[in-house]
C-alpha cells in the first residue's frame, strides 16, 4: 500500500507499507515527489519489523532526496494523514523545507552525555530554541530524567515519544544525530519554526482528587487516611467495586500535574490489588504528600477529548496549518478508538487534509514529561 502524498508548498508527506524495505522505501519516495522546493529536513517513522533494515532506508532516503537531515524512530504503528498502519511493515515520512539554520539535529544524549555538545551547544546559544522532537529508548530508565534537564537547560517545547523496541532486541544504529541510538535524539528548532500544540488525554477522572498518606515504593498503602482500597471502591462506583476483574486496564491511576493550567495529569497503570491488605500497586514509584485520581479509559471520553484538543489547538493556530506532526500512544489508535484507522481521521477532520507524519509510542513526550495514554499533535504553521 502506497498512500498520496499530502503536500503544500513547503511540506510533503506519505506512508508506504506491506511490502519489502526496499520496495517500502522506494513507494515512499514515490508518495514524496515532486519534492518541495528547498526541502532541507525530514522525518521518518518506522514500524518495529524494519529496524534491521533502517539503516539501509535512511541512507536511501538521503542519496535519493539530496536531504542529508532527518530524524524518527520506530514505533508499534505509524501515522498519516487519515491513515494508520499498525503491527506490519511501515513506513511514514514528513519532509519540509525549513528556514535557513532553523533547525539543529542533537544526541544521542546518554547518561554518561547528558547535555548537548559542542556544535549543538554553540547552534543553541546563537538559535536560542523554542521548540524541538526528541525520541527516546524505552529500556533506558534516564530518559526522563535528561528529557526534564534538556528542556530545561535550552528553553525549549519537546513533543515526541519512545520508541517500540523489543526487550533484549538491538538498538538501530541508523546514521546521523537524530534517529534513536539507546538514547534520546532528535531536532531543535528556532523562532523562525511557529508551531501550536496540544495534549489530548485518553482518559477522564471519576472521582476527586486525593491525597496518599501512606505509601511504599509503588504501593499505595491510605489515602486521605484511609485504607487505599476502600477510598478506591467508593470512586469507582458500587458495579465495578462488586467485581474488582474488571477494572483491569479499564480503570487507571492519573497524578495531576503541579502548576499545569490545563488540568494536565500523568496516567499510570493499575498494576496490582491487595484484597486482603486493602493496598494498591500502581506502575510508578509514590511518596505520602503525593496527590491522586482515579480514570476511566474508554472510547467515548477518548473520542470526546480529542475532539476538544483539536478545536482548542486550530484556535490558537489562527489558521490552516501548513503540516503536523501526530505521537500517539499504543494503547490507543486500534485499541481504543477502532481498527479503520479512527484516531486518525479524527484528527483529520479536526485540522484538514495536510501533511503529518507519525507514531505510536511506548510513551508520549510534551513539554519536558513522559505521557502515557495520550496524543500529542504540533500544527506547523
Amino acid at each position: 500500500m502506497a498512500d498520496g502524498s499530502p503536500r503544500n508548498a513547503r511540506f510533503a508527506a506519505a506512508v508506504a507499507s506491506d511490502a519489502a524495505p526496499e520496495a517500502l522505501a522506494a513507494k515512499l519516495l514515490e508518495g514524496l515527489d515532486p519534492l518541495p522546493e528547498g526541502a532541507n529536513f525530514g522525518f521518518l517513522y518506522a514500524t518495529e519489523p524494519l529496524a534491521p533494515a533502517l539503516d539501509e532506508i535512511v541512507e536511501r532516503l538521503r542519496r535519493e532526496t539530496g536531504i542529508a537531515s532527518w530524524t524518527g524512530s520506530l514505533g508499534y504503528g505509524v501515522a498519516g494523514s487519515g491513515v494508520e498502519v499498525h503491527e506490519r511493515p511501515a513506513l511514514s515520512a514528513l519532509v519540509g523545507a525549513f528556514p535557513e539554520n532553523s533547525l539543529r539535529e542533537f544526541g544521542p544524549l546518554t547518561p554518561e552525555t547528558p547535555r548537548l555538545q559542542g556544535g549543538e551547544i554553540s547552534w543553541a546559544a546563537e538559535h536560542p530554541p523554542v521548540f524541538g522532537v526528541a525520541h527516546g529508548d524505552p529500556r533506558l530508565p534516564a530518559v526522563p530524567e535528561m528529557l526534564e534537564g534538556l528542556a530545561a537547560a535550552t528553553s525549549t517545547y519537546f513533543v515526541g515519544g519512545l520508541a517500540a523496541v523489543a526487550q533484549g532486541s538491538p538498538v538501530p544504529e541508523a546514521t546521523g544525530k537524530g534517529f534513536l541510538k539507546a538514547g534520546l535524539a532528535g531536532v531543535l528548532f528556532d523562532p523562525q519554526v511557529q508551531v501550536a500544540t496540544g495534549l489530548t488525554q485518553g482518559c477522564t477522572p471519576i472521582g476527586p482528587k486525593r491525597q496518599i498518606t501512606a505509601a511504599e515504593r509503588n504501593v499505595v498503602v491510605e489515602i486521605d487516611g484511609r485504607p487505599a482500597l476502600e477510598v478506591f471502591k467508593e470512586d469507582i462506583g458500587e458495579l465495578l467495586a462488586r467485581d474488582l476483574n474488571r477494572v483491569a486496564g479499564y480503570i487507571h491511576v492519573g497524578f495531576p500535574i503541579l502548576g499545569s493550567d490545563t488540568g494536565d495529569y500523568l496516567v499510570r497503570n493499575l498494576v496490582g490489588i491487595d484484597t486482603e491488605r486493602g493496598l494498591l500497586g500502581v506502575g510508578t514509584l509514590v511518596q505520602p504528600g503525593e496527590t491522586l485520581m482515579f480514570c476511566r479509559r474508554d472510547h467515548d471520553s477518548a473520542t470526546k477529548d480529542l475532539d476538544r484538543m483539536l478545536h482548542e489547538v486550530m484556535k490558537r493556530a489562527g489558521g490552516p496549518p501548513k503540516a503536523a506532526l501526530y505521537y500517539s500512544c499504543v494503547a490507543r489508535g486500534q485499541h481504543l478508538f477502532g481498527a479503520n484507522s479512527e484516531e486518525l481521521r479524527q484528527v483529520r477532520d479536526g485540522i484538514g487534509e495536510v501533511p503529518l507524519t507519525g507514531f505510536f509510542a511506548n510513551g508520549e513526550i510534551c513539554n519536558d514529561r513522559l505521557y502515557g495514554y495520550t496524543g500529542v499533535l504540533t500544527l506547523i504553521l
